[in-house]
């Protein structure tokens, strides 16, 4: 009997764990391009309607870490930001003034740590916010939470009672460098490489890297992986992150990376009751850290609109603002929306225990 290559070994096993899992799908890349043009693409991938809506935050913001007990974090924002939120209650993707970009997507197996009542710690729902209060660059982060570590806490997810958050987090800035940030049996795994351009729910990333490992002998050209699974989506995503033209033309580079993330989407309304994996894509994004040109897509609206940061003022006094997307992120935008933006109380980060 012919053996299995161990690559695709470990292909098959993941993707039978993934099918297993009660996970919920994304997808995120980050395109290289010529004379520094660097764009992170990603997909919100969830399973039922979710709340999302457009923030900016100013610098000078005063913050805690949502989490409960003494030892909860505090610091005061460095750079101005502007996120999508999740529920109105944490920060899921953004990029602030300096070009750092941060996306947080579901991880079923990770295990955050007990609560000490020493280490600083953060809820789950303030940890992207954190990195982009706090950073510039993916090696600044990097090196900074090595020297200081801290632990988060989950919180309940709205509308599924008993059920805790369970995420990981990718880094990446004007430099084309990354960093995927995850929580293994209680202990933070940092993977930091320009390398690591592609992440998605599923599995841990070092299991990801053996599968671009095996996909990378196959001529991308004549046959891909075709289904929603992760595991599929992280072969295609990066194949063609590289594949598209390389530019620095914003405007094509950016269609170029919208054509990657539409490729890894999962169409609309589909919904597999035993493999809550493939779940809907809602809503997609397109940072462009040279221009700081922030693009948002929604599943169910026609057109693409922007927020250009250069146009956004950060300044301490200038105020939380919002753009409300509305119900299933269905109001119609088009083009550069920033000062469509309305002054509003800034929302409150759900607290983990």
């Amino acid at each position: 009997m012919k053996r299995i290559p161990k690559a695709l070994f470990a292909l098959l096993l993941s993707t039978t764990l993934l099918v297993a899992a009660p996970a919920e799908a994304c997808t995120r890349a980050v395109y290289q391009g010529p004379a520094g043009r660097v764009l992170t693409g990603r997909t919100m991938d969830w399973k039922l309607e979710i709340l999302s809506n457009l923030w900016i935050f100013p610098r000078g913001m005063e913050r805690n870490g949502a989490a409960a007990g003494p030892n909860s974090m505090r610091w005061t924002s460095k750079h101005g930001s502007l996120i999508v939120s999740g529920y109105n209650i944490a920060t899921v993707d953004g990029m602030n003034e300096p070009g750092l970009v941060v996306n947080a997507q579901w991880l079923v197996t990770s295990k955050y740590p007990e609560n000490d009542g020493r280490t600083p710690r953060l809820s789950l729902s303030i940890w992207a916010q954190y990195f982009l209060d706090n950073f510039a660059t993916v090696s600044e982060a990097v090196e900074h939470i090595r020297a200081n570590p801290f632990h988060v806490g989950a919180g309940e997810v709205p509308g599924q009672p008993g059920r805790l958050a369970t995420i990981h987090l990718s880094l990446s800035d004007a430099t084309g460098d990354s960093a995927i940030l995850e929580w293994v049996d209680g202990e933070l795994q940092i993977h930091h490489s320009r390398e690591y351009q592609v992440m998605t729910n599923e599995p841990v990333f070092g299991q990801q890297l053996a599968i671009t490992s095996y996909w990378q002998q196959i001529d991308g050209l004549s046959f891909l992986p075709g289904t929603s699974r992760a595991t599929d989506r992280f072969a295609r995503a990066s194949f063609y992150i590289n594949a598209i033209p390389q530019t620095d033309d914003p405007r094509i580079a950016a269609a170029s990376v919208f054509s990657v993330m539409r490729n890894v989407s999962v169409p609309y309304g589909i919904s597999v009751s035993d493999q809550p994996n493939l779940s809907t894509t809602r809503w997609r994004v397109v940072a462009d850290h040279k221009d700081k040109l922030y693009y948002f897509e929604s599943a169910i609206s026609p057109n693409v609109f922007w927020v250009d940061l250069k146009k956004v003022d950060f300044s301490p006094d200038s105020g939380v603002r919002t753009l409300d997307l509305g119900d299933r992120q269905q109001v119609i935008f088009s083009g550069e929306v920033s000062s469509q933006f309305v002054s509003a109380a800034p929302f409150v980060f759900q607290p983990s225990d």
